[in-house]
């Protein structure tokens, strides 16, 4: 994981803890059903639950770092950073197909 360091105040994200937990009870339910030998598309249901709730997550902090951190940089006039941010953001939906 690499840290980008930005002259600007942070968006926190302490409000997707619940939710992180939430996916974690999820995973170990999926352990479990695999563990028991569950039924296969009951299986893949549940891994679909967890892959949306993250999808839900990324959604979230993508949409409070361009309100918080990309809309801050703007403001401020820092067009080198501005420009550094938008490269980063295009480079994320290369690399992670974002949808």
């Amino acid at each position: 994981m690499t840290e980008t360091a930005h002259p600007h105040e942070h968006a926190a994200h302490t409000d997707q803890i619940p939710r992180l937990n939430r996916i974690a009870g999820q995973v170990e339910g999926v352990k479990k059903m695999i563990t028991e030998e569950r039924y296969c598309p009951d299986i893949i249901t549940q891994l679909r639950a967890i892959r949306a709730a993250i999808k839900t997550i990324e959604a979230n902090i993508l949409e409070r770092h361009l309100h918080s951190c990309v809309a801050g940089t703007i403001a401020s006039g820092d067009k080198d950073e501005a420009a550094t941010m938008i490269e980063e953001i295009k480079d994320l939906f290369k690399r992670f197909e974002l949808d």
